[in-house]
């Protein structure tokens, strides 16, 4: 079984304007899906990936309720495990949250770039706490992000500081953290967090991944893609070339996956 923890799509009506938008900001990356969630879907059964879970984002206040309607929406809970979302800075993000544990969504993405927040301030402490209240998995994402220019609010060492403050899973999405190998090492590996494994195709010295997977453990990474901007074939020929045992991807494709989302 191959479970992606890290895809996005948008509604119909406006995923071709999000898809363009979201690839001239980041330098024209390429799309490997058209951003429906038809779209996403094909591309799943077309790369033998059995589910996936779909990261949402609240970049305003505003969206939060659309957005988390959205996720519940799309939530089938086989092939879709959709997470909303909260815009930390919003007055009611802590209602909202509620709210989408009442929808039945397992969990939030945060993206503080996008979002306009570093992860450790501690004002966002009750927010944590109250995620971890409604045990919520959250997902940051970490590291640089290519649409931005720095400073950036979800590097490795602010995030060792801000998953102390939380009691349900977090997840650093990007192998710990896009362009941060060093400080992932130094401030992340062996930390009570997960790590995804999307983006790292093309992006990852091999090297550096060998590294952070020895010294973090198989059993705190999770198999992501970044769809649309990446798919599954690709993400895979990185972690084949590590030489993991099968039992070692087994735990990164779906086992770990399956005990966070608490699917059979």
């Amino acid at each position: 079984m191959l479970i992606d923890f890290h895809t996005h799509c948008f509604p119909d009506k406006i995923a071709a304007r999000a898809i363009e938008k979201l690839a001239d900001a980041s330098g024209g990356i390429e799309n490997y899906a058209d951003g429906t969630v038809e779209g996403l879907k094909n591309r799943l059964a077309q790369d033998g990936v059995d589910a996936a879970v779909v990261l949402n984002i609240a970049t305003n206040a505003r969206q939060q309720k659309s957005v988390n309607d959205f996720a519940a929406q799309i939530n089938d809970e086989k092939m879709i495990f959709a997470f909303g979302s909260v815009y930390p800075d919003s007055p009611d993000a802590l209602d909202e949250l509620d709210r989408i544990k009442e929808l039945g969504l397992k969990g939030v993405k945060l993206h503080p770039d996008y979002q306009g927040f570093f992860v450790d301030d501690p004002k966002w402490k009750p927010l944590y706490k109250k995620i971890s209240s409604l045990g919520l998995i959250t997902v940051f994402h970490a590291g640089m992000d290519y649409g931005y220019a720095p400073p950036y609010g979800g590097m490795p060492e602010a995030m060792a500081r801000a998953i102390e403050w939380f009691d349900s899973p977090v997840v650093a999405a990007h192998w710990g953290g896009i362009n941060c190998n060093e400080d992932v090492l130094k401030h992340l590996c062996g930390k009570n967090v997960y790590f995804d494994v999307s983006m790292g195709y093309n992006m990852m010295p091999k090297a550096y991944a060998a590294m952070i997977l020895e010294k973090h453990g198989p059993e705190r990474m999770v198999f992501g893609t970044d769809s649309p901007w990446r798919c599954a074939p690709q993400e895979m020929r990185l972690l084949k070339s590590l030489g993991i045992s099968g039992a070692e991807m087994e735990m990164i494709s779906s086992g770990n996956a399956k005990r966070l989302l608490g699917i059979e």
